[in-house]
């Protein structure tokens, strides 16, 4: 049965959203505060995260239902930055996937009443294998608590729901505190962008710390290049022909020493040159400006903002021409 909202619903339910957030957002601000260094579960905190950085083995998290789905979150973050982890349902580790933790791993467990039968039964095996165990509960004294090497309390003092039963607070600070102890164990680690962008490859960051000058340059007879005796209107056949606004000038062995571009074409018609006799050697802009092969494509994207222009040429360590960038090449490349 469809249903209409008058003005009473509709500002009950806006007070409802603001109530949950405001909850919630109590829930993280109580559990920061319980994570002050003269807490024991401050001291519980930077234990885990030893932990976590000395595990030889990998990083496995389990949990069930609403819990479950915050353990692939916190295991998605671990592995994203650095940590090699992933998640295991605790009913299915118990019917064969149990195979899946080895001796050197570290087991997160996370569980908010702390008694999660499924998993409860997989602890014994996982603790006689010799794996750590770090619970993630809303109790000190729950089972999983005790039998854990070390407990991380998520408690809250309600959840949002304004039935008080449905997992929300509890399941905000969980995965909150997820996030902390992936933070802080990439910064212990010292994870760095180039780190991210390596396990991102296929994202923005991934792009632009990933991809190389060479990766996207034009090279070989892609590249428009004349010599210092070619006539201008030979060179502006060969601008024509490559299609990126410009020619480099190169000596007899292929080394940059000028370019000639539209900008310059156009600032010699203004002075009336006849081209008729003029070389391409008389009207180059001599010492343009160039990149490195093994540079970032970054790199390249930001001289060509610096010094306002939309191609760069590409040379080796001993000035030899070996590529060429239009500003058109790094869009595709989505550098841009």
């Amino acid at each position: 049965m469809s249903k209409t909202f008058d003005v009473h619903s509709a500002q009950r339910t806006l007070q409802l959203a603001c109530d949950t957030l405001q909850i919630e957002a109590d829930a993280i601000i109580a559990l920061k505060n319980r994570l002050s260094s003269h807490t024991n579960n401050g001291h519980e905190f930077t234990q885990a995260v030893l932990l976590l950085l000395n595990c030889t083995g990998r990083v496995v998290v389990s949990g069930m239902g609403k819990s479950g789905h915050i353990a692939r979150k916190v295991a998605a973050t671990l592995a994203s930055t650095g940590t090699p982890a992933f998640f295991v349902h605790p009913a299915e580790a118990a019917h064969g996937d149990l195979g899946m933790i080895t001796a050197q791993d570290v087991l997160i467990a996370i569980s908010n009443s702390g008694e999660t039968a499924e998993l409860i039964s997989i602890l014994p095996i996982v603790k006689r294998m010799g794996a750590k165990l770090i619970a993630m509960t809303g109790s000190d004294t729950s089972s999983l608590a005790q039998l854990s090497d070390i407990h991380l309390n998520v408690s809250v003092t309600q959840e949002a729901c304004p039935l008080n039963l449905a997992p929300t607070a509890s399941t905000t600070a969980t995965l909150a505190l997820g996030d902390a102890l992936a933070v802080a164990v990439l910064d212990a680690r010292g994870f760095r962008e180039e780190d991210f962008a390596r396990s991102h490859p296929g994202g923005a960051l991934g792009r632009r710390l990933l991809t190389y000058v060479q990766d996207v340059m034009r090279h070989g007879n892609a590249i428009p290049a004349v010599h210092a005796d070619t006539s201008l209107s030979q060179a502006l056949l060969e601008i024509t022909k490559k299609g990126m606004a410009m020619t480099a000038i190169v000596d007899n062995n292929f080394h940059l020493i000028g370019v000639f571009t539209d900008g310059d074409l156009r600032r010699t018609i203004e002075r009336g040159q006849d081209f008729t006799h003029l070389s391409i050697a008389d009207v180059m802009h001599p010492h343009p400006h160039s990149i490195a092969p093994h540079q970032l494509a970054v790199d390249a994207v930001a001289l060509m903002e610096k010094f306002r222009i939309n191609q760069l040429l590409v040379t080796d360590d001993t000035g030899k021409l070996v590529g060429a960038l239009h500003i058109h090449d790094l869009t595709r490349a989505k550098v841009i």
